[in-house]
C-alpha cells in the first residue's frame, strides 16, 4: 500500500508542527536533547499517523502494534507526536522535565499511557522489543512490533546480541528503525566508533535491510509496508537522517546532541520553522 500525495502533504505539516513543539518544550524545560529529536521527527510522524495500528483513546488496546523507543533521550519528539496524535493535550508538553510531570526526561512506562517501556540506558530497547515480538509469535497474535534506535547506540554490545537472537528466531513481526544521523554525544559516529558497512552487518545476522531517506514520508511508509511482506526475517530500516533537521544553523552538528536552545536561539529556531511551515502550506494549497 502506497501513501497518497495528499496524505504526505498533511503529514509534512504535522512534522513541522511537531518540530515547533519540540523547540518550545526544550526552551521551557531549559534542558533536553535537540539534535536527535529533530532528526527522528518525520519517522515518528509517519509511524503514528500512517503505519501503527493504535488507539490514542485506548492506549492499552490488546490488538495494538507496539512501538519501543530505545534511544529514550529523544523523547521530546515522541511526546510531541503523541500529543498531536491525541494521546494527551498539547498543553501538557510544557511540563517536560518538570517535577511531577508525566513527561519525564526519559520515557517512563508507568507514568504515561501509550509508552511501552521505560528507556534511557542505551542498548536495551531492541531486546525489549524482541521479547514483545517473540511473545506475540507464541500467542499467535497478528500484531507488529517496532523499535527505534540511535546509531550511536549501536556501540552497545547488547544490541548485537539482540540482533543475533532476532535473526535466529526469524522474528518477521519485528521492524527496527535506526536514526542514522551520524552523530553521538562525543562526535561523529564514524570517528568515535565506525559503524560502516552497517547494512552488511545486519544482513550477516539474517535481517532484511531497507535503506531510506528518513525525512521522506513516502519512503518511510513504503519501507514499513515492505517490512510486513518479509517472511522469516526481522527487518532493519536504516533511515538516513540529518541531526537538527529543520534548523539550518545546527544541522549535522553533534554538539547539539544534548543541548537545548537558549530563549533567544529558540525564538530564531521557531521563526525559521514557522517560515518553513508557511512554505509547506502554500506549496500544497
Amino acid at each position: 500500500m502506497s501513501i497518497h500525495d495528499d496524505k504526505i502533504k498533511e503529514l509534512e505539516k504535522v512534522a513541522n508542527q511537531v518540530r515547533q513543539d519540540i523547540i518550545s518544550m526544550l526552551i521551557e524545560a531549559k534542558s533536553g536533547h535537540t539534535a536527535g529529536s529533530l532528526s527522528f521527527t518525520d519517522v515518528l510522524v509517519a509511524l503514528y499517523f500512517s503505519v501503527l495500528k493504535h488507539d490514542p483513546k485506548n492506549p492499552n488496546w490488546e490488538e495494538r502494534d507496539k512501538f519501543f523507543l530505545s534511544h529514550g533521550h529523544i523523547c521530546p519528539a515522541l511526546y510531541a507526536v503523541m500529543a498531536n496524535a491525541g494521546y494527551f493535550s498539547r498543553e501538557e508538553l510544557k511540563t517536560l522535565r518538570k517535577l511531577g510531570t508525566r513527561l519525564q526526561g526519559h520515557p517512563h512506562r508507568e507514568s504515561l499511557p501509550g509508552i511501552e517501556s521505560s528507556s534511557g540506558p542505551l542498548g536495551q530497547g531492541l531486546s525489549q522489543a524482541i521479547g514483545a515480538a517473540l511473545a506475540a509469535k507464541i500467542d499467535k497474535k497478528h500484531t507488529q512490533v517496532y523499535c527505534a534506535t540511535g546509531d550511536g547506540e549501536l556501540d552497545e554490545g547488547q544490541i548485537w546480541e539482540a540482533v543475533m537472537f532476532a535473526g535466529k528466531n526469524k522474528l518477521d513481526n519485528l521492524t527496527a528503525i535506526i536514526d542514522r544521523n551520524n552523530i553521538q554525544i562525543d562526535g561523529m559516529t564514524e570517528d568515535v566508533m565506525p559503524l560502516e558497512p552497517l547494512a552488511d552487518k545486519f544482513r550477516a545476522f539474517n535481517w532484511h535491510v531497507i535503506e531510506i531517506d528518513g525525512h521522506n514520508i513516502g519512503q518511510i511508509v513504503a519501507a514499513c509496508e515492505e517490512a510486513k511482506s518479509i517472511y522469516e526475517k526481522p527487518v532493519m530500516i536504516i533511515a538516513h537522517t540529518i541531526a537538527g533537521k529543520g534548523i539550518e544553523a545546527i544541522e549535522f552538528d553533534y554538539k547539539w546532541h544534548g543541548v537545548p536552545p537558549k530563549p533567544d536561539q529558540g525564538k530564531e529556531f521557531l521563526d525559521e520553522l514557522r517560515t518553513l511551515g508557511g512554505k509547506i502550506k502554500s506549496e500544497h494549497e
